[in-house]
């Protein structure tokens, strides 16, 4: 009897050390520094978590798991959110932080975007919400009035940045945090009395500085670029931006833009209409806003590209210089379109 005793007795033990080193032991089974269980609002939290934890093959024993959330009711505090699992995280850990209610936000990062569909593309990739819902939000105006923005103006309010929201927030949250930003933005280093000393609204300093943002890369000449602009919006000049015209085709890919498509119908258009587009052409960064803010006063009305293949520009304050200058960079550019074309033919005709 006494034997036996001590056989049950060694067996719960060795159980409870299984049990117990199951639990706190590293369980995780992926190689990636993290992953997440994503959880909504539609179907049961349990049935969710343990689905995912399965078939997604992430940690060595689900039913221990299970066990465990059960015991501490980890589910029933769980809200809908993702949740974040690191690499080599014990069953215990992973339960506390869903018991926790501990969600990992979303770290946003905005740079460069075009169109809607590009906004809506990166929010449907990044949160609960999937891009065909979000497109339908901004591009609803019923929707947009509540933010001050419509169709158009939609992108000014971004600030190129990183932000961290919910994975749960809705299109609206998301556009509100981004518009919450964007004024902040505006109220610091007086951008919004230099705005207005332009006769702008920032608005349309946004807009301008989405033109400049596509013309170059060039930091140190964002502010020539823009008062080239400007001066040709105070001159009652179209501005005659070729960026423009690629929104307006929604062709973002053209090298060159030739006469034909000078002549695309659209408000976008600077070379049929005058003034400002109706909106941005993309999401400027912070720096080309604010060299449009701080832009120098010059009598400069006409900018070219650099006969040198700098990537710097050449301006002007007349007609006749520009055209000096623009024949210039078309002979370089001819001589080493014919330099390319010859080493194409080389390299062909080597064996």
């Amino acid at each position: 009897m006494k034997k036996i005793i001590i056989s049950i007795v060694i067996i719960i033990i060795v159980i409870a050390g299984v049990s117990l080193y199951i639990v706190f032991a590293p369980a995780t089974k992926f190689s990636n520094d993290t992953r997440y269980l994503y959880v909504r609002d539609n179907a049961s939290v349990q049935e969710q978590i343990l689905l995912q934890l399965d078939t997604g093959n992430l940690i060595r024993s689900v039913k221990m798991f299970n066990i465990l959330a059960k015991q501490t009711k980890a589910f029933s505090h769980v809200t809908p959110g993702r949740f974040e699992i690191k690499k080599e995280e014990s069953i215990f850990n992973i339960v506390r932080t869903l018991r926790n209610n501990h969600q990992t936000p979303v770290r946003l990062v905005i740079n460069k975007l075009r169109i809607r569909e590009d906004l809506a593309k990166i929010i449907g990739k990044n949160f609960s919400t999937d891009s065909v819902t979000t497109l339908s939000f901004l591009s609803n105006n019923d929707s947009l009035v509540q933010l001050g923005v419509d169709t158009n103006t939609l992108m000014t309010l971004i600030i190129p940045d990183t932000y961290f929201l919910n994975w749960t927030a809705s299109p609206k949250k998301i556009l509100l945090r981004l518009k919450d930003e964007q004024e902040k933005f505006w109220s610091k280093d007086d951008r919004t009395q230099k705005a207005a000393a332009l006769n702008l609204t920032p608005a349309q300093v946004y807009t301008l500085a989405s033109i400049v943002e596509e013309e170059t890369n060039k930091n140190d000449e964002k502010g020539n670029i823009a008062s080239v602009y400007y001066n040709r919006l105070n001159t009652n000049m179209k501005l005659g931006a070729d960026p423009t015209v690629k929104f307006a085709l929604k062709d973002f890919g053209l090298k060159r833009i030739y006469t034909k498509y000078t002549t695309t119908p659209s408000p976008y258009n600077t070379y049929v209409n005058y003034g400002l587009p109706p909106g941005p052409i993309c999401t400027p960064s912070s720096v080309t806003i604010d060299a449009v803010l701080n832009m120098p006063k010059t009598g400069y009305l006409f900018f070219v590209a650099k006969s040198d293949f700098s990537g710097y520009h050449q301006f002007s304050s007349n007609y006749a210089e520009h055209q000096k200058y623009a024949q210039l960079y078309q002979q370089a550019l001819d001589t080493f379109m014919v330099h390319k074309q010859r080493d194409s033919l080389n390299k062909i005709s080597q064996p």
